[in-house]
């Protein structure tokens, strides 16, 4: 690992100057204490990155929680009790790495798991409006469209419009147009820009603008605006502000079902940022997923237990790794030595940084996930992707998170049962001469009773005096359901004048007369 270190060191500070003002800003979105972001990046770095198979995977709070968390500390009560879902989500995280499902990723569609991240990326922009206008009422409320008190995302918005504060509103676009400058112009006119972060620039302009413009009454910022993380005396201080889970709500059901809903979308969405790290990787290295796991619970345990948000790990600082020429572990683990090193060392300059810069990252990161070119792709995919994926963006957006995924996910089923309906056979009309007509049905390779209706209906439709050739030479799995068709349709021929001719592996044979037995005898597989 050491033997890279002249490239993962530089690496290592890129990662923690994007890690940074992303690890407060998520815990913002969170509607969890700032700290607990900071928490989260360390565990992430330095417990994930050492145990992970990840060469350049960087772990730690992820916005694809961010939705979960919000609606959960409000859900438990309180955020010891959260706090027990995530040491829980960690344990369940391990479980699903000793059975080995690190391939539970490929179980989902794609379009529903792009949905989901499109969705929670909609809701991160959404819910930091307010922030970024200095709105600084209570507005950690749930992310639903509309909830019970007749409060929602969208009215938190119209409020905040009312209560514009110019400075932070000021701060907001200049750090917003310096993130975009960065990403769209200078990344690409020279390496330097690569390696001073945009993100960083705009805190260290937010903090410049928060000093010198607190002698001016319109552009000067209150408490609420800033930034507000624990600044310890001593090491005893420091040690004291961790938060740890109230193992006293253990038998409640509703903490492990958020525990599992934690333990599933940290997993999924840690799987996916596997997938696509290891496509950027410029050695091709393969990381292995069940440890990937057990590294992730791990990390989720510890975090959990002194106070930190779930860990996943993460594309954006991953592919910064990458792209600053990270080579081994050791760029993610002194990543989260630095981080530490800030909380203890500069708590103070911290609490200079305005939420509104934050909020600006937050956009930036929003958008990335829900760009509206995915929109159009997603569309121009056809209806089967268009519909799971627009189906879980809105459920996500207009009820919750949980509900939106297994919306989408049930929509997604119908659209494969359709297709399965539609694809069963294939039905071909050969010959219409002297009266009679000769049509050959082919049937797929596997055939369920899903397709009964659709080989029913086409079996119905034969019109008398026909001569069908049914071909199972490509079926290798025939349900019962559809044998038993097969023989009721047997008997109705007869009576229309109907012949059949059966076309399988073990020949051809003119009128069967018992469909059952002799699919009974017919080999199993090819």
């Amino acid at each position: 690992m050491f033997k890279t270190i002249k490239s993962d060191l530089p690496a290592s500070i890129v990662v923690f100057f994007v890690a940074l003002p992303l690890c407060l800003g998520i815990a913002l979105a969170s509607g969890a204490p700032l700290f607990s972001g900071l928490i989260a990046g360390i565990v992430g770095g330095i417990v994930v990155g050492a145990l992970s198979g990840s060469k350049i995977g960087v772990s730690g709070p992820a916005a694809g929680l961010a939705a979960i968390v919000l609606s959960a500390i409000a859900t438990l009560g309180s955020y010891e009790n959260f706090l027990l879902a995530v040491v829980l989500g960690g344990v369940i995280q391990l479980l699903f790495g000793v059975v080995r499902l690190g391939i539970i990723g490929y179980f989902f569609p794609s379009s529903v798991i792009k949905g989901m991240l499109t969705g929670i990326g909609i809701i991160i922009i959404l819910k930091q409006i307010p922030h970024f206008f200095g709105y600084d009422s209570s507005i950690e409320g749930g992310f639903t469209f509309f909830q019970a008190d007749s409060e929602g995302t969208f009215s938190d918005i119209f409020n905040s419009l009312n209560y514009i504060s110019l400075g932070p509103t000021i701060v907001g676009l200049v750090s917003l147009f310096i993130l975009i400058l960065w990403d769209r112009v200078l990344t690409k006119k020279a390496k330097i820009f690569q390696l001073i972060q945009g993100p960083l620039v705009a805190v260290v302009v937010g903090i410049l603008f928060f000093v010198f413009s607190q002698s001016s009454d319109s552009l000067g910022f209150r408490s609420a605006q800033l930034v507000s993380v624990p600044v310890p005396e001593d090491l005893d201080s420091f040690f004291g502000q961790f938060t740890f889970p109230n193992f006293g709500v253990l038998g409640n059901p509703e903490i492990w079902i958020v525990a599992f809903t934690i333990a599933l979308v940290a997993s999924l969405e840690t799987l996916l940022c596997v997938e696509a790290t290891d496509k950027l990787d410029p050695d091709k290295n393969v990381t292995p997923t069940n440890r990937e796991l057990l590294a992730q619970g791990t990390g989720n345990i510890i975090s959990g237990m002194i106070g930190g948000l779930p860990i996943t790990q993460v594309i954006v600082r991953s592919s910064a790794n990458i792209q600053s020429g990270g080579r081994s572990k050791l760029s993610a683990i002194v990543h989260g030595f630095f981080l530490l090193i800030s909380v203890m060392l500069i708590p103070t300059l911290l609490n200079k940084i305005p939420l509104a810069v934050l909020a600006a990252v937050l956009f930036i990161v929003g958008y990335k996930l829900a760009k509206p070119a995915l929109f159009k792709k997603m569309f121009q995919l056809g209806w089967k992707q268009w519909i799971p994926f627009v189906t879980t963006v809105g459920g996500i957006v207009f009820i919750d998170l949980l509900k939106g995924l297994a919306l989408g996910l049930a929509v997604g089923i119908v659209v494969i049962l359709i297709k399965s309906f539609q694809n069963s056979h294939f039905l071909h009309i050969e010959d219409k001469s002297n009266g009679v007509h000769k049509i050959k049905m082919t049937l797929a390779e596997e055939v369920t009773f899903f397709n009964k209706g659709a080989i029913l209906k086409e079996l119905d439709s034969i019109p008398r005096d026909t001569y069908l050739e049914l071909d199972v030479r490509k079926t290798r799995y025939l349900d019962n359901d559809i044998v038993e068709i097969l023989q009721d349709f047997r008997l109705k021929a007869k009576d229309r004048n109907i012949d059949i001719k059966l076309v399988s592996e073990r020949g051809t044979v003119e009128n069967p007369d018992n469909f059952i037995e002799f699919f009974k005898l017919r080999p199993k597989t090819a």
